[in-house]
């Protein structure tokens, strides 16, 4: 059985499946900024809000990829992937410091 290549469609169900659980996990961390002391909201807020700016940057380079022709998505997925690769890590950081 050989792997077949990930069809561009297959990629971006991939991706909007992984987007939406970003947003998940987002709203989770706005609700527990909602419960931590005032002096913790304000560092909070301002992670949330990176991650989000991060994530709208994503989104548009999802959106490139969405729009690219069957021949061109995969130089656009390069692109995608590093601003990809660049949200987890800063999420994950995040993460760590919501617990």
């Amino acid at each position: 059985m050989t792997n077949k290549p990930e069809t561009k469609q297959a990629y971006e169900a991939k991706i909007k499946a992984q987007l939406d659980k970003l947003n998940t996990q987002i709203d989770e961390m706005k609700a527990k900024a909602q419960q931590v002391k005032a002096d913790a909201q304000v560092s909070y807020h301002d992670k949330i809000e990176e991650l989000s700016t991060q994530r709208d940057a994503v989104k548009t380079k999802f959106q490139d990829l969405q729009n690219s022709s069957e021949q061109a998505w995969g130089d656009v997925k390069v692109g995608f992937e590093k601003a990809w690769n660049d949200l987890h890590s800063a999420f994950d950081s995040a993460l760590s410091k919501f617990k």
